[in-house]
């Protein structure tokens, strides 16, 4: 091997898998025969499987890693007198699998469960074969007084279960490959769906489900579901078993789903290389971002050529960052070996030619290599898996190696932060070691007492009027969904957390419920989404010495977008934005604010959960990044009484089936609008003074919501006017006088997003039901025609008395909620009234 590609080799061998495709493996006196794993022939054209060139390569490695003769016989024969669990471990330890997705609605006789195989590998997750689950409720007696299921019946059922099984999943799976063909309708009618069921009920039982019409309903029910639940879909493309018709099996004929808008974010992966059609599916993943690739099955199952041809042919156009692992493993952990194995090798030999011919790097290749291997699957499928590199022997159960590594123990040199947002917006955590973590704390949490919620920005004890104390204690649960490996610092991972009184039972002041529950009740009733996306405005600071004392002093002194100070702050930005990448935070664009050492980071929309989220994590990837380049970024509203103030705009739009409907749909709108775009936005201006206790929540943040500081001081709109408080945008693109989103100026980033976002979105709803209207909009700058104009609250105290009047927003965001909010507002308003010097220690909080 040449010295330059050692390094390569390496990387890859090292790499711990993340294998996600695959089955169950069955007991030892399963009627599923070995040599089945060796091929996907069956019946008489078995007797030549042996014959085939993949088959005579994996029987030899099979033998080596047993030591025992390259022969069907002998291996056999090992396997009996070793035990399944003794050879299992083998096959896992030497695979180098660190997480395991399994899809388990593949017939195998004496299959075991998911359960059976985490004592093999550290994390195993379920994927939901959708035709199982709908012919699994079609063998059952329908729940309606009629002996018959109808297409109504059965619907919500399915719906209804499967949105039951989400949290017990990873993702879904449609084999509609073997049975239709993936020329998916997704406007499937309802007529051709009931003729469809009927069929297939008149078939007998067990059902198996094969009519095009139905399947075609079926997945669609399911795509809905996962856009919903934010839940990745794999697809069966290519090849497979002797039942499957192979042209129907082309990955193109999936472009009427592709571009079916409704569906256009959900994350989709296309299985096995689609080979034949590899080619195709790597052209599929180059022009739809939605398409992500998998290559298992094809390695290890063709020959050494025609699995390194298949993958070179994914990377001719998909991107590195678009093609997954997997070993589709099934029946036998031989089965997960050869394909971790072979993949290794594959992916080396693919990986170096592409050095060769000048496409990558040695160092891009190495990336492409962990990306191909573990990182993009955990994206992917958003795994809560710990990816600090550490020897897989420290990471698998010491129950399925008890007897040859007796000394294996956790790696404890790794922790885990627990992250919640408190009522004043200050971000706050605990830390456990990952080893108590995965044992029992990603399960029941940390206590966490009644006053964390109570507490304000200039004491770590509860504000008396907020009605919380010192007595009585939640469960601080992490949401694992959220959880992410920390860029940088490997050795740690971060995970946001819900507030549970006990399990099941969210409590009513934790503020990502209060979204959720917030969120729940648009979609109910007007079946719309919120989306949101925040411009992160924040200053860097440098300490320095003057007169014997520290004090804190603007990284730099450049004007707004100047080049001079981005230039000074480049190397700073090239650590958070790929930071801020890594954590799947898309950001769209950064430069220099107007304030001296001012910068803004500017993130893409997503809806209003994740928006909420990926601010947390935004603002701990800036401060900690900022650290340890030696500066101090803080996000307090009013850094500098002198200087501009730090906002953290919020952008708003509202869609419906994968569409935005804030726009209207054609020009004959006065405002460009729709008519639930502009009631809900009306609701919005109609309740911002309200709104301004939760999303402005200092009384440092009204010495920056003053006129002529583009940050809304006057309770207006206008059209792309900077200087309202709410202003609708027309970005490049959009047609001429249609509008796509709106943007609030007066939210800061002292304030708690999963509140900021609750609270508007009640205030949207109440437009929505009273079917507000807007007045006319401001086409000059508000200050200029004040007197016409309601000033918004000019100081805290006045946003306080707004919020306690408004009884539409206590309905929404709960009383108790409201009493701790502004119990805490108003000790902020006492504080710092007598000690105006004490605003001065804000940049240490936020």
């Amino acid at each position: 091997m040449e010295m330059q590609f050692k390094e390569l080799k390496k990387a890859i061998d090292d790499e711990e898998l993340v294998d996600a495709h695959a089955h169950n493996i069955v007991a030892l006196d399963s009627s599923f025969p070995f040599i089945g794993t060796l091929t996907e022939a069956t019946g008489e054209a078995l007797s030549f499987a042996p014959h085939s060139l993949s088959f005579k390569r994996n029987l030899r490695e099979i033998a080596q890693l047993y030591g025992t003769e390259a022969s069907l016989e002998s291996i056999e024969k090992h396997r009996q007198t070793s035990g399944l669990h003794s050879f299992t471990s083998k096959c896992f330890k030497e695979s180098g699998i660190s997480a395991l997705l399994i899809d388990d609605g593949l017939k195998l006789d004496k299959k075991h469960d998911i359960e059976w195989h985490r004592s093999f590998v550290p994390f195993v997750g379920r994927v939901l074969r959708i035709e199982t689950l709908a012919e699994q409720i079609l063998d059952e007696e329908s729940p309606d007084d009629s002996s018959s299921w109808t297409l109504d019946s059965f619907t919500k059922s399915f719906v209804q279960r499967l949105v039951s099984l989400v949290p017990e999943i990873v993702a879904l799976k449609t084999i509609a490959a073997y049975r239709s063909g993936l020329d998916i309708d997704t406007h499937v009618s309802k007529e051709v769906a009931e003729n469809g069921l009927v069929q297939v009920l008149q078939a007998g039982k067990p059902v198996r489900i094969g009519n095009k019409g139905l399947i075609d309903y079926i997945l669609t029910l399911s795509l809905e579901v996962a856009e919903r639940s934010d839940l990745p879909l794999q697809i069966h493309t290519g090849f497979g078993d002797s039942d499957l018709d192979l042209r129907l099996s082309n990955p193109l004929h999936l472009r009427t789903l592709l571009e079916d808008k409704r569906f256009a974010k959900c994350r989709i992966v296309l299985l096995h290389a689609s080979y034949p059609f590899s080619k195709e599916a790597s052209y599929l993943s180059s022009v739809y971002p939605q398409v992500y690739l998998d290559f298992g099955l094809a390695v290890p199952k063709l020959s050494v050529h025609g699995m390194v041809s298949s993958v070179k042919e994914l990377l001719d156009l998909a991107p590195t960052k678009k093609v997954m692992f997997s070993t589709d493993g099934y029946a036998s952990p031989e089965t997960y070996y050869l394909g971790a194995k072979k993949a290794r090798e594959v992916i080396f030999l693919v990986l170096r030619d592409a050095c060769a011919s000048g496409d990558l790097s040695l160092m891009e290749a190495i990336d492409a290599a962990k990306d191909i291997f573990s990182r993009n699957s955990i994206g992917f499928y958003k795994l809560d898996i710990d990816t600090t590199p550490t020897s897989l022997q420290s990471r698998v159960s010491t129950k399925s190696l008890v007897e040859e590594e007796p000394d294996v123990q956790e790696d404890t040199s790794s922790f885990v932060r627990i992250i919640w947002v408190d009522t004043s917006g200050q971000q706050r955590c605990r830390t456990v070691h990952t080893q108590r973590f995965n044992r029992s704390v990603k399960k029941n949490g940390v206590g966490l007492t009644f006053a964390s919620m109570g507490m304000p920005s200039f004491t770590d004890g509860p504000a008396e009027e907020s009605k919380l104390t010192g007595v009585g204690e939640i469960r601080l649960v992490p949401d694992l969904s959220t959880m992410k490996t920390i860029p940088w610092t490997k050795q740690e991972s971060m995970v946001l957390a819900d507030m549970l009184l006990k399990p099941g039972e969210a409590w009513e002041y934790c503020p990502r419920e209060t979204l959720r529950r917030v969120t729940k009740v648009l979609k109910d009733e007007f079946d719309l989404v919120m989306n949101a996306g925040f411009e992160n405005e924040f200053y860097l600071l440098k300490n320095v010495v003057r007169g014997g004392k520290e004090e804190y002093v603007p990284f730099d002194f450049g004007p707004y977008c100047s080049t001079s100070s981005y230039d000074a702050a480049s190397p700073i930005f090239h650590d958070i934005v790929p930071a801020l990448e890594s954590l799947n935070i898309k950001v769209e664009q950064f430069h220099a604010e107007s304030g001296k050492g001012q910068f803004e980071v500017s993130l893409g929309h997503t809806v209003s959960s994740h928006a909420a989220d990926n601010l947390v994590y935004t603002r701990e990837v800036i401060r900690s990044v900022a650290r340890k380049h030696g500066l101090l970024a803080t996000f307090v509203p009013k850094y500098d009484l002198c200087d501009i103030g730090s906002g953290s705009h919020v952008h708003l739009s509202l869609w419906k089936n994968g569409e935005n409907v804030f726009p209207a749909s054609d020009k004959s709108s006065a405002h460009g609008m729709s008519s639930i775009g502009e009631e809900f936005m009306a609701g919005v201006l109609f309740h911002l003074p309200s709104i301004l206790a939760v999303i402005a929540p200092l009384p440092n943040s009204y010495d920056r919501i003053q006129p002529n500081t583009w940050s809304g001081a006057f309770q207006c709109w206008g059209k792309e006017n900077r200087e309202a408080a709410i202003r609708t945008a027309s970005p490049p693109g959009a047609p001429d006088g249609l509008v796509t989103n709106f943007e609030i100026k007066s939210c800061d980033g002292s304030a708690n997003p999963h509140l900021s976002l609750a609270i508007i979105m009640a205030a949207g709803i109440d437009g929505l039901r009273r079917h507000l209207q807007l007045p006319d909009p401001i086409d000059t700058n508000p200050a200029d025609v004040a007197a016409t104009l309601k000033r918004l609250p000019e100081s805290l105290s006045e946003a306080v008395e707004a919020l306690e009047k408004d009884e539409l927003l206590h309905e929404l965001l709960g009383q108790k909620l409201l009493v701790a909010i502004t119990g805490v507002r108003k000790s902020e308003v006492e504080y710092y009234s007598k000690n105006p010097d004490a605003s001065k220690q804000l940049i240490h909080r936020y």
